[in-house]
């Protein structure tokens, strides 16, 4: 058995070519492992990293390229999975893997003391060529556009979401927050969002981060047709995300100016205030450009986890944009319901500390599959959307709202007097008797579907809340 000091240094060749899927040579190891080690030396160490089955070699002389084993040759199924075992609260999941993904997870799953630490590579960015570049296959994308493609076709964007809005306001905050070690069951998050009951014995940090993620998917859903890959669709996907959970509350929706930490990993993310702004923009620059809606959606939760562009929230405003364009493109959403907390964050991990995509992408394709099962059959047992509402939509937006910042009694008269300036005179009766139905059912738990703050909620409660009531 070789030396602890040699043993070390040889792990540290290793984890550079680790980095490098597609190959490396001799002059970008040196420069990656600095002067701590001779090409002498390095050659050697390659030999026996060779000898011992662990790394490939590809190519002869100055084209000599070193490869992780997984990847050695283009000959090699990588698409040929065997199960992958993570372990959860209600037993082992066994979740796909590629041969690549499975050296990732060899990598990222070992004591954080034995793994190299890594700072930003701006290469992983730079590098992706919109509809050159792709991270998944083009048969893993036929495979999901094909499980994630509702029958009907032809349909204004977000119509899928719209459909199972109710189920997946449920499904996602609850996973996506569970993915951050949110203590809520499912059941617990189902009477937060329907009826506002808050659990018992759980964190306020807890329930703001369902609530958060309750008004971030309506405002995905129901402004479908103008969110978009955009800077400022980010920005704010973070502040209400991030609401009221901010050590400082003006970070919330902007860029961060400060050095942040890793938990649980070596990786050190960019601290540069304007490295930080350029690659945040090209990230949503690159984004808007992919034409195929799962590699955006891919793309998104590899590089803004990596760049860290906010203080805290990333990968929830990664989880949530990841599923704009799937919105946009009426495919099932992404609800994240059943993945492991464990292979989410060594799938993020892998991208942190080896630059590579391959364990991230088999959760996410698997996760897919789960949820297009989950809500193609969710959309069959659910009631046609009602077609009136979506078509006033905007209209009960400005008279619930109006009359609650107004402080005013929702009286069928003032409905009414509000409702014939914005809705069509054929239309009144029927929008008053929908308006009333609605204020029966307005609470501090969906006013974000009016646009309406808790500030202006309480305030008209309080006004026109009668004697009787107290």
């Amino acid at each position: 058995m070789p030396k602890p000091a040699l043993q070390a240094e040889i792990q540290r060749v290793h984890d550079v070519v680790l980095r490098y899927p597609t190959g490396v040579g001799i002059a970008r190891l040196e420069q990656e492992l600095g002067s701590s080690i001779s090409r002498r030396t390095l050659v050697r160490r390659l030999q026996m990293l060779l000898q011992a089955g662990q790394i490939r070699r590809r190519g002869e002389r100055k084209g000599t390229l070193y490869l992780p084993a997984a990847n050695a040759t283009a000959s090699q199924p990588q698409l040929a999975r065997q199960p992958g075992q993570f372990e959860t609260p209600d037993g082992p999941v066994e979740i796909p893997l590629t041969a690549a993904a499975r050296e990732v997870l060899q990598y990222v799953s070992r004591p954080a003391a034995t793994r190299q630490p890594i700072g930003y590579k701006r290469r992983l960015l730079d590098g992706y060529v919109p509809n050159r570049t792709a991270y998944l296959p083009d048969k893993v994308k036929a495979h999901l556009h094909k499980i994630g493609k509702p029958i009907v076709a032809d349909r204004a964007a977000g119509t899928f979401a719209r459909d199972i809005l109710s189920r997946l306001l449920i499904d996602l905050s609850w996973a996506s927050s569970r993915l951050e070690g949110n203590t809520y069951s499912r059941l617990d998050t189902q009477r937060l969002i329907e009826f506002g009951q808050v659990a018992e014995g759980k964190d306020a940090k807890e329930t703001q981060m369902i609530l958060n993620h309750k008004e971030a998917i309506e405002m995905l859903v129901q402004q479908s047709d103008e969110v978009g890959m955009s800077r400022i669709t980010l920005l704010n996907l973070h502040a209400v995300l991030s609401e009221n959970l901010m050590a400082d509350p003006e970070a919330s929706g902007r860029l961060r100016r400060r050095p942040v930490e890793i938990g649980r990993s070596v990786y050190t993310p960019p601290a540069v205030p304007q490295v930080i702004e350029e690659c945040f923009d090209s990230i949503a620059n690159k984004a808007a450009r992919i034409a195929d809606p799962f590699e955006q959606a891919f793309f998104l939760m590899v590089h803004v986890p990596y760049l860290q562009p906010f203080e805290d929230v990333n990968k929830r405003v990664s989880r949530l944009a990841a599923n704009i364009p799937l919105i946009k493109n009426d495919l099932s959403p992404l609800s994240f319901v059943d993945v492991p907390q464990t292979a989410y964050i060594s799938g993020t991990l892998g991208v942190y500390e080896l630059t590579r995509v391959e364990l991230l992408r088999d959760v996410f394709v698997w996760a897919y599959e789960r949820s297009s099962q989950r809500y193609v059959a969710v959309r069959d047992s659910v009631a046609e959307p009602d077609v009136f509402r979506m078509k006033y939509k905007a209209a009960l937006v400005d008279v619930i709202g109006g009359i609650v910042r107004d402080r005013q009694r929702p009286t069928e008269k003032e409905i009414r007097t509000r409702a014939e300036a914005v809705v069509d005179a054929r239309d009144v009766e029927k929008f008053v008797d929908l308006a009333t139905r609605e204020f029966a059912r307005l609470y501090e738990g969906n006013i974000a579907r009016y646009r309406i703050r808790p500030s202006e909620f309480w305030a008209w409660f309080r006004a026109t809340k009668s004697p009787q009531d107290a």
